[in-house]
C-alpha cells in the first residue's frame, strides 16, 4: 500500500504528464491551423542608395524589407513616372539584382514579368535585396548620375514589394564624396543625416531628389519654407530672383487659397530638357540664356508658374485616372487638355495678377498657342480628347508625319481654358471665373470625397457654376475638330482676333530640309502640299534643283524668288532609288490670331476685361 506523499507524487506526475499532452496537442491544432506559417511581425521597409563612382553612371540600391509572412515577395519597379505619359520600362537599367535573408543567406530569385522580381523568402522573414541603376539620360523622367549631379527620378530607381505600395517607408541617400547638397520635397528623420521618411510610395515616387552642388535659396510664403535648390544661376540678381518666385507663389495659391504640402522646393538643373511636377517640388532644367534676356525670362518664369500650377491642376484637382495609379502601364484620360493645357492657359493667368505679364504679354502667350495647332494639318485630325487620350504613343514619339495628324494638348487646351473662363464670366454677368471651377473640385473631390473627378462630373461642376450650358465647347470642341468661335468667346471681354488668312511670299514647297554634311535632307512633308502631291517623302536626300547641286541655300533662293504656280524641277534619291519630278509650287496662308481690344467696348465687355487681365 503507497503512502500518501507517493501518492501526491503520482498524481502530480500524471497532472504535468496530462498538461504535457494538452500543450502538445494545441501545437499541432495551431500548426495544422497556420499551414505551418511564419507568424507574421511588424512590417518594415528602408531603402538606401549610394552612388561611390558617378562617372560609372550606377546608382547602387538597398532595399530592406522584413515582417514577411508569405514565402515568396514580388519586388517591382515601375514602367513609367505620373506625369510624364510614356511607358519608359526603366527595368531595362537594372543589373546586379541580389537577395538575401537577415542571416546573411542567398535566397533564389526569378523574374516573372519585365519589372517583377519574385524572391523566395519561405525561410526567413526579412530579406534585402539589392541592384544597380544605369542612370545617365537627361530627362526629369530619368535619373542621372556624374561627379556634376546625381539625380533620382524616383520610378526608375526604387522598387517596391508588390501589394505593399502604401507602407511607410524610409529614405537614406549617401551622396558622392564630392557632393554637399541633398533636397527634396521629402521630409527629413530629425537627427539622422539625408534621411527621410515617406508615408507610402505614391508618396516617394513623387518626390525626385538632387544630390550635388547646388546653390540654395529660400524664402516663405504664408509661413510655408521655400527652397531654390539650382546649379548654375550665374551672376543674376538674386533678390529679384526670389522676389518674382514668390510674387508668382502666392499668385498661384491664391486661386485656390489652400496649401497642400508643408514645404516645397525647386530643384533647378542646368542643361536639360523639360520640367515635371510634383505635389511637394518640382525638378525642372534651365539654361544661363533663360535669365540672360527680358523675353527669356519671361519664358522661365511661365515655365515655373506652369509646373508650379499642377500641385494644384493634376496633384489634386484631377481626372480620376490620374491618381492612384498603376505603375505597370498605361492610365488613360481624355482630360490632359484640362490637365495640361488649362495649366498652360493658369501660367499666363497667374503671372499676369503677380504683376510680371502685362495684358500684352497674355494675349501675345494665348495667340501663340492658337497658332500653333491651328496652322498645321493635324487641327483638322486629332481633337483635344484624343491627343489627351493617344498621349502615351503620340506625344513623346515624334515622327516626321506628326503635325500632320496630331496637335498639343497643351496649345488647344490653353485655348478652351480661355474660351471656358470667359463664357463663364460672360454668363455669370462677371461674378463667377474658373476659378470658382477649380476650387469647387479642390474641395469636393480632393478635401470631401478624396478622388479624382469623371469627365461627367468635371463637366456638371462648370455647368454649375456657369449656370447654363456649356454643350457647345463640352459637346464640339472638346471631342471634335470642329472650329473654335474665337471672335463670339473674346468678345465677351470686347476682343477682337485676326482670323484672316494671309498669302506669304514666294513659292510654296511644303517641305522641311536639313543639311546633313553634303547632302540636302527632307526632314518633313507638309500633308497636300506641292511636295506631298509629287511624292517627295521624309528621309530622301534631294541632289538636285533645276539641275544644279541641290543646298540649303539654293532651295531657300529658288523658293523666296519665285510664285505660285512656278515648276520646280527636284532630282532625289531614297534606297538607292533615283527620280525626278517636276513640282508645281502652290501659296501658304497662315493666321495671325493677334487679339486687340476693340475701339468702343461696352460697360460690360469693359469690366470683364478689366476682372479677366490686369
Amino acid at each position: 500500500m503507497k503512502s500518501t506523499l507517493q501518492k501526491q507524487l503520482s498524481d502530480n506526475r500524471l497532472t504535468r504528464s496530462l498538461l504535457i499532452l494538452v500543450l502538445f496537442a494545441s501545437i499541432m491544432v495551431f500548426s495544422s491551423c497556420t499551414g505551418g506559417q511564419k507568424q507574421a511581425t511588424k512590417e518594415t521597409i528602408s531603402l538606401t542608395i549610394s552612388m561611390e563612382n558617378p562617372n560609372n553612371h550606377y546608382f547602387h540600391v538597398s532595399l530592406n524589407y522584413s515582417g514577411i509572412s508569405s514565402e515568396s515577395v514580388d519586388f517591382k519597379l515601375p514602367s513609367w513616372t505620373p506625369g510624364y505619359y510614356m511607358i519608359m520600362d526603366y527595368a531595362k537599367y537594372i543589373v546586379n539584382f541580389k537577395a538575401v535573408s537577415s542571416s546573411g543567406e542567398s535566397l533564389s530569385w526569378e523574374k516573372t514579368a519585365k519589372n517583377v522580381w519574385k524572391v523566395q523568402t519561405v525561410k526567413t522573414n526579412a530579406v534585402t535585396v539589392s541592384y544597380d541603376v544605369f542612370s545617365f539620360r537627361t530627362s526629369v523622367a530619368d535619373s542621372f548620375l556624374d561627379d556634376g549631379r546625381g539625380f533620382i527620378s524616383p520610378t526608375g530607381i526604387f522598387m517596391h514589394p508588390a501589394g505593399k505600395i502604401n507602407n511607410p517607408v524610409t529614405v537614406t541617400v549617401i551622396p558622392y564624396e564630392k557632393f554637399s547638397q541633398v533636397s527634396t520635397g521629402l521630409d527629413p528623420v530629425k537627427g539622422k543625416t539625408n534621411t527621410f521618411y515617406v508615408s507610402d510610395f505614391d508618396v516617394l515616387y513623387d518626390s525626385p531628389i538632387l544630390a550635388g552642388n547646388q546653390e540654395i535659396l529660400t524664402f516663405e510664403v504664408n509661413g510655408i519654407p521655400y527652397t531654390v535648390a539650382a546649379e548654375k544661376l550665374g551672376d543674376i540678381d538674386r533678390k529679384k530672383f526670389i522676389d518674382d518666385h514668390k510674387k508668382m507663389v502666392e499668385s498661384a495659391i491664391a486661386i485656390v487659397g489652400e496649401i497642400p504640402y508643408k514645404h516645397y522646393t525647386f530643384l533647378i538643373m542646368n542643361r536639360g530638357g523639360g520640367g515635371l511636377e510634383h505635389t511637394n517640388s518640382m525638378a525642372v532644367f534651365s539654361s544661363l540664356s533663360s535669365f540672360n534676356t527680358p523675353e527669356g525670362y519671361k519664358r522661365w518664369l511661365g515655365f515655373v508658374a506652369h509646373e508650379f500650377f499642377h500641385l494644384y491642376n493634376v496633384k489634386t484637382i484631377r481626372p480620376i485616372a490620374l491618381g492612384p495609379f498603376d505603375y505597370d502601364k498605361e492610365n488613360y484620360t481624355t482630360m490632359l487638355w484640362f490637365s495640361e493645357g488649362v495649366t498652360s492657359y493658369y501660367e499666363n493667368i497667374i503671372l499676369n495678377r503677380a504683376g510680371l505679364f502685362n495684358r500684352i504679354d497674355v494675349l501675345g502667350e494665348f495667340k501663340a498657342s492658337i497658332a500653333n495647332y491651328e496652322n498645321i494639318p493635324g487641327h483638322l485630325f486629332q481633337s483635344a480628347a484624343q491627343s489627351s487620350f493617344d498621349a502615351w504613343i503620340l506625344f513623346f514619339n515624334r515622327s516626321e508625319n506628326a503635325q500632320n495628324t496630331t496637335i498639343s494638348y497643351y496649345d488647344k487646351g490653353c485655348a478652351l481654358g480661355m474660351l471656358l473662363d470667359l463664357k463663364i464670366r460672360y454668363e455669370t454677368k462677371n461674378q463667377k471665373s474658373l476659378d470658382d471651377v477649380m476650387r469647387t473640385l479642390y474641395q469636393l473631390y480632393y478635401k470631401e470625397k478624396k478622388r479624382g473627378f469623371t469627365d461627367k462630373e468635371f463637366r456638371e461642376v462648370c455647368e454649375s457654376i456657369a449656370g447654363s450650358s456649356l454643350s457647345e465647347i463640352f459637346d464640339a470642341y472638346i471631342p471634335t475638330v470642329q472650329d473654335l468661335d474665337y471672335t463670339k468667346y473674346l468678345g465677351y471681354a470686347g476682343l477682337s482676333i485676326d482670323m484672316n488668312r494671309v498669302e506669304e511670299p514666294g513659292a510654296f514647297l511644303g517641305a522641311t530640309t536639313r543639311e546633313n554634311g553634303d547632302n540636302l535632307l527632307i526632314t518633313r512633308i507638309e500633308w497636300n502640299s506641292p511636295a506631298y502631291t509629287a511624292g517627295l517623302s521624309p528621309q530622301d536626300i534631294i541632289t538636285e534643283i533645276n539641275g544644279k547641286k541641290a543646298t540649303l541655300k539654293l532651295l531657300n533662293d529658288v523658293l523666296n524668288a519665285g510664285k505660285p504656280g512656278d515648276k520646280i524641277t527636284i532630282s532625289f534619291t531614297h534606297r538607292e532609288i533615283n527620280n525626278t519630278v517636276v513640282v508645281t509650287s502652290g501659296k501658304k496662308t497662315t493666321r495671325s490670331f493677334e487679339m486687340k481690344s476693340i475701339p468702343d467696348p461696352t460697360t460690360e465687355q469693359a469690366a470683364i476685361l478689366d476682372k479677366w487681365l490686369k
